[in-house]
């Protein structure tokens, strides 16, 4: 019997062992997706305890939370810090076999340097330690970043954002990672004629959506900006002329400024009236949606195309069927498009090796941009670490299976590209023109 989360944990084989320790581990982080606040990073924001770091805006414990029966009180209510913690560390142990139970072990380990598994009987003693130490110094948002090697991490921003918390983290000195803003312009094109998208053309002194579009993605890319991020429940291409105008003058808009598309594809969102009316989106009310058209995907990428005009693309599924319509179709427009990482109900240990598996069937997994945390938690970063640890015993089965040669040079240098060093190259890419903001 294994020892739980050990040194070899996930790692079944010599050669996925030797993949991890030597090619993996101390990779930086490059994270091009995430929610995390630009202010908390500006502000050096302390955390009070571990109700603050983890159980603040986390939906995915909150669902676990209510799959459990926990009253909405101790979850997103007004019962205490302690109780809302004490009712985390007794649902825990039900989740065998969640991400979640395997990501906020490796976080008390690599944050805290605690081993003992959190339940309700270790909760006390664990709420302790770990408040001693976020009140010790050292355990701010900035520090915590710093500890999990964080080279890069893209947070997600409305256009209207005025980036003044970007731009103090730029002039700030003591943070030595790069914090850029991502372009994200959904409620302007899920309503194009409503009060946000009126205020936005006011702002930018224009009658028209396009433009004030296009001046907010400058201002974005004269902060830095690297990336724009773009959620469909159905992506809709063929069927609305007026979103597909729109998306034409985004992508060609990207493709001039070398910005890279996201398109999170298959989400049905707030379908819970109750929590949204109670608490609004982002609250762990949505679910896998249905499977993406094909044919509308391939329509817009080739209408750019034939523009000389596509972005430099990543495309994500949160339902797995579409793992293959999306694989397939990034070699299509390959090298500039990616089938992206394993996203949000899909972020665990079957669905990740579904995607590697499909990146290495239909694909190049040698070429994928690797890892992203997709989360607003700032000890979150584990979940690299847990990717790195799937990719490489993946890989390792290859090499004891007799499917792959033992040949660790070229193994070794997948696991640091994937891992690291194609997300530097992919995001920072030389067709980035002058006065677009920092490539690197």
């Amino acid at each position: 019997m294994k020892q739980f989360l050990d040194r070899e944990f996930l790692l079944d084989t010599e050669t996925a062992r030797t993949l991890f320790h030597t090619f993996a581990e101390q990779q930086p982080i490059f994270d091009y997706h995430n929610h995390l606040s630009p202010r908390d990073i500006a502000l050096h924001r302390t955390f009070r305890d571990l109700t603050e770091l983890w159980l603040e805006g986390d939906h995915y414990k909150w669902r676990a939370m209510r799959a459990c029966g926990v009253d909405e009180a101790c979850i997103t209510g007004n019962a205490s810090p302690r109780e809302k913690f004490q009712a985390w560390a007794k649902v825990l142990p039900k989740l065998a076999g969640s991400p979640l139970y395997h990501w906020t072990h490796l976080e008390l380990q690599r944050c805290f340097g605690i081993g003992e598994p959190l339940n309700e009987g270790s909760a006390a003693r664990i709420w302790e330690q770990t408040t001693d130490l976020l009140h010790s110094g050292g355990f701010d948002a900035v520090s915590l970043l710093e500890n999990m090697r964080v080279h890069t991490l893209c947070t997600t921003d409305d256009p209207a954002d005025t980036l003044e918390w970007h731009k103090q983290i730029a002039a700030d000195p003591s943070i030595r990672f790069r914090v850029c803003p991502s372009f994200r312009p959904d409620r302007y094109l899920a309503d194009p004629a409503g009060e946000a998208s009126r205020t936005l053309c006011t702002r930018y002194q224009t009658a028209d959506l396009d433009t004030a579009l296009i001046k907010a993605l400058d201002s974005f890319c004269q902060t830095g900006c690297l990336v724009s991020d773009h959620a469909f429940v159905d992506f809709s291409y063929d069927r609305d002329e007026r979103l597909a105008a729109r998306m034409r003058v985004l992508g060609r808009a990207y493709a001039a400024r070398g910005v890279v598309m996201q398109l999170h594809l298959g989400a049905v969102r707030n379908v819970s009236p109750r929590l949204y009316e109670r608490l609004g989106a982002d609250a762990g009310g949505d679910s896998v949606g249905h499977t993406t058209d094909p044919s509308a995907l391939g329509a817009f990428f080739a209408d750019l195309e034939r523009a000389d005009a596509l972005p430099r693309t990543i495309l994500y599924n949160l339902n797995p069927a579409d793992n293959p319509v999306l694989s397939t179709m990034a070699v299509n427009f390959a090298p500039r498009a990616q089938f992206g990482a394993a996203w949000w109900f899909n972020d665990h240990i079957r669905g990740i090796e579904a995607q590697l598996d499909e990146l290495m069937e239909t694909g190049a997994l040698a070429s994928s941009v690797g890892m992203l945390t997709d989360s607003r938690s700032f000890s979150s970063f584990v979940r690299h670490e847990y990717y790195r640890r799937i990719l490489c015993r993946r890989l390792g089965r290859l090499v004891e299976e007799g499917l792959y040669p033992d040949d660790m040079q070229t193994l070794g240098g997948i696991v640091a590209d994937v891992s690291f060093r194609n997300a530097e190259r992919f995001f920072s890419a030389a067709d980035r023109p002058e006065g677009a903001g920092p490539a690197g």
